[in-house]
C-alpha cells in the first residue's frame, strides 16, 4: 500500500482538510452529551423551562455545524479518492503497456484486467473511507474516553476493560481475512479469464454446442468465488456481535454501579448519562472502526496485487534512434530463446543473415518455432543466447519505439479495433494521408472489396473487426502494417485466409511495390515462399534447412516431404 501513496501527493490540501473539518465534527459530537448533562441537572432538575430551551438550541447548532462539517469532509474526500483512483488507474495501465511479453504472460490478460478495474476502486474505496471515517472513529473513542475520566474516573475504568477487548478481537479477525480476501481476488481472476474466453470464442462455442459445459464451468468458478467471500464474510461478520456483546456489557456495568455511585452522592443523574452517551459513542465509533478494519483489508490486499504489477521491471529500452549503412539489415547469430518456466529451448542456434529488399520465408510443423523467431526481431521476446543485429546494431541497443517504427508487424491473428476504417490504418502512421492509405490497400489487395463500401474509408469497424470476414481482417491488417513503408515487414502466416489466386497477387504487388522492404514471411504453403531469396525450415526449434527452394527440394527431407505432400494443390496463375 505504501508504493501506491505516492498518487496522493497531488491531494495534500485533501488529505489535511478532509479528516479537519470530520474532527471538528467529532468534537461537536462529544460536546452534546455534556449539554444534554446540564439540561437534565440545571434544566430538569431545576425545572427551568428557558434554561431547557436554550441549551436544547445549542444541541440543534451543534447538529447543524456537525452536518455541515461532514458535508465538507465528503467533499474533500470524494475529491481526493477520485482523483487518487484516476492517476493510479493511469499510471498502471502505463506501467502494463511498459511491460514485456514474458511479464504479461505471465500475469495473464484477465489478471490484468481485473486489477485495473475491480481492485483499483477497491483502494480507491478504501482512501475515500480513511479520510472520511478512519480520523473521527479513533477520535471518538478516545476523546469519548477522556470525558468519561473527567467525568468520573473511577467508573471510567469499565472503558479500559471493553476497548482492549474489542481491538483484540479486531486484530485477530483482521490477521485471518487478509489473505483470504487475496484469495477471493485470484477467484475473479479466473472467471473473468473464463468469461474472456468465451465472448471472444462464442461461435467456436456454439460451433461445437458446448454452451452447457462452458455454461457449468463458469457456474463452477463462481460458486468458488461465492464460497470463498461466504466464508470470509463469516469471520468479518463476528466483529459487530462481538462487539456490541462487549460493548452492551460495559453500559450495563456503567449502569449497574453508576447507580451506585448516585446513590452516594459521587455523580449525579446528567453526568451518567453523559457518561452512557460516552459508552454508546464508544460503540458505534468501534462498530464503525470494525466495518472500516474490513475495507481497509479488502484494500489492502487489492493494493499488494496492484503493487506486484509495478514490481515487474517495465521492458529494457535504451535511447539509440539511429543507423548504420551495412550490408546485412537482419542478421540472426547462433540465438536461441527459452520462456520463461519452460524446460527447453524453444528456438536453438538460428543463424541467418538478409540484405535490403530480400524475402525471408520461414516454413514449418506446429510448434515448431516459426512465430517465436519472428517476435525476436521487434524484440517482443529478448534472446536467450546469441544477438540479433539490425543495420549491423544490436537490437538491445535500439529505442524500442524507434525499432518498432521500422518493423510493420501483422500477427497470426487479426487484430482491428473499433473505429472507422482509416483510423485503424493509421496506427503506424497518424499522419498518413489517404492517397497513402488506399496506396497500401491496393498492395494488400484490400482496396477491391474496401472501395465497393458505401463509406469507403470512413466504413466503421466493429470491435475485433466482427463486421469483416477473416479474408478481409487480413488484407486490412497487412495494410496497416505496410502504411508508411516500413524497413522490414513481418507477415506471420497472415495470408493463411487468403486464396492462392489473391495470395499470389498479394506477392506480386509487395515486389513491385515495396522494392526496398525486406520482407519476412512465415506460412504454411510451400507455394507462398517458393520465390522467397532464403527459406528457413524449422523443426523442434532447429532450422533443420536453408536456402532456396529448389535448393531445399535437393538437399532438405522435411522441405521436400511438406512440399510432396502439397503437390496436388496448384497455385492459380
Amino acid at each position: 500500500m505504501k508504493k501506491l501513496l505516492v498518487y496522493l501527493k497531488n491531494y495534500k490540501k485533501e488529505l489535511f482538510l478532509g479528516p479537519l473539518f470530520k474532527l471538528l465534527e467529532a468534537i461537536f459530537e462529544l460536546i452534546v452529551p455534556i449539554v444534554m448533562a446540564k439540561i437534565i441537572d440545571n434544566g430538569i432538575g431545576n425545572n427551568d423551562s428557558g434554561y431547557i430551551l436554550r441549551m436544547s438550541g445549542v444541541i440543534v447548532i451543534l447538529g447543524i455545524c456537525g452536518l455541515g462539517f461532514a458535508l465538507t469532509c465528503q467533499y474533500f474526500a470524494s475529491k481526493c479518492a477520485y482523483g487518487f483512483g484516476t492517476e493510479l488507474r493511469e499510471a498502471l495501465y502505463r506501467h502494463i503497456n511498459s511491460l514485456s511479453y514474458a511479464d504479461i504472460d505471465k500475469i495473464g490478460t484477465s489478471s490484468l484486467v481485473n486489477r485495473l478495474t475491480n481492485d483499483s476502486n477497491t483502494v480507491q474505496n478504501g482512501v475515500n473511507m480513511f479520510i472520511r471515517l478512519a480520523t473521527r472513529s479513533p477520535f471518538l473513542v478516545v476523546g469519548a474516553a477522556v470525558m468519561a475520566v473527567m467525568i468520573d474516573a473511577k467508573l471510567a475504568v469499565i472503558f479500559f476493560i471493553a476497548a482492549p477487548l474489542i481491538a483484540f478481537v479486531i486484530f485477530m479477525i483482521m490477521r485471518k481475512t487478509v489473505p483470504m480476501y487475496k484469495n477471493t481476488q485470484k477467484k475473479l481472476d479466473r472467471a473473468a479469464l473464463l468469461t474472456r474466453e468465451n465472448l471472444e470464442g462464442t461461435r467456436v462455442i456454439r460451433a461445437f454446442s458446448r454452451q452447457q459445459e462452458e455454461i457449468e464451468e463458469f457456474n463452477t468458478a463462481v460458486d468458488e468465488i461465492s464460497e470463498s467471500s461466504i466464508a470470509v464474510g463469516k469471520i468479518s461478520a463476528i466483529l459487530n456481535p462481538f462487539s456490541f456483546m462487549i460493548m452492551n456489557l460495559g453500559i450495563v456495568a456503567v449502569l449497574y454501579f453508576g447507580g451506585i455511585r448516585i446513590d452516594s452522592g459521587n455523580l449525579t443523574q446528567g453526568e451518567l448519562t453523559a457518561f452512557v452517551n460516552y459508552m454508546t459513542q464508544i460503540l458505534l465509533a468501534l462498530i464503525v472502526l470494525a466495518n472500516l478494519i474490513v475495507i481497509f483489508t479488502k484494500a489492502l490486499a487489492s493494493a499488494n496485487r496492484i503493487s506486484e504489477i509495478f514490481e515487474l521491471n517495465p521492458e529494457e529500452n535504451s535511447e539509440f534512434a539511429g543507423d548504420n549503412n551495412s550490408e546485412n539489415i537482419i542478421e540472426f547469430k547462433n540465438v536461441s530463446f527459452s520462456y520463461e518456466g519452460a524446460g527447453d529451448n524453444s528456438l536453438k542456434n538460428i543463424s541467418f543473415a538478409l540484405k535490403k529488399g530480400q524475402t525471408l520465408g520461414i516454413i514449418g510443423g506446429t510448434g515448431s518455432g516459426k512465430s517465436t523467431l519472428a517476435n525476436l526481431i521487434p524484440c517482443f521476446y529478448s534472446a536467450t543466447e546469441g544477438d540479433i543485429l539490425i543495420n549491423d546494431i544490436n537490437i538491445n541497443k535500439y529505442d524500442k519505439n524507434y525499432l518498432r517504427k521500422k518493423i510493420g508487424t501483422v500477427p497470426q491473428k487479426a487484430v482491428l479495433f473499433s473505429g472507422t476504417l482509416r483510423e485503424n490504418m493509421k496506427w503506424r502512421n497518424e499522419n498518413a494521408s489517404d492517397e497513402e492509405i488506399i496506396s497500401a490497400l491496393k498492395t494488400a489487395q484490400a482496396w477491391e472489396f474496401v472501395e465497393k463500401m458505401p463509406d469507403k474509408l470512413d466504413t466503421f469497424i466493429s470491435q475485433g473487426g466482427k463486421n469483416l470476414s477473416g479474408g478481409q481482417k487480413q488484407r486490412i491488417s497487412i495494410a496497416r502494417a505496410m502504411v508508411g513503408s516500413p524497413d522490414i515487414l513481418i507477415l506471420d502466416d497472415s495470408t493463411s485466409a487468403l486464396d492462392y489466386a489473391t495470395d499470389l497477387k498479394l506477392r506480386k504487388a509487395l515486389e513491385n511495390d515495396m522494392p526496398d522492404t525486406t520482407v519476412i514471411m512465415i506460412s504454411q504453403r510451400t507455394t507462398s515462399l517458393r520465390d522467397a531469396d532464403k527459406i528457413i525450415v524449422m523443426e523442434d526449434g532447429e532450422a533443420v534447412g536453408t536456402g532456396t527452394n529448389d535448393e531445399l527440394l535437393e538437399n532438405c527431407a522435411v522441405y521436400r516431404e511438406i512440399y510432396n505432400s502439397q503437390m496436388n494443390v496448384k497455385e492459380g496463375e
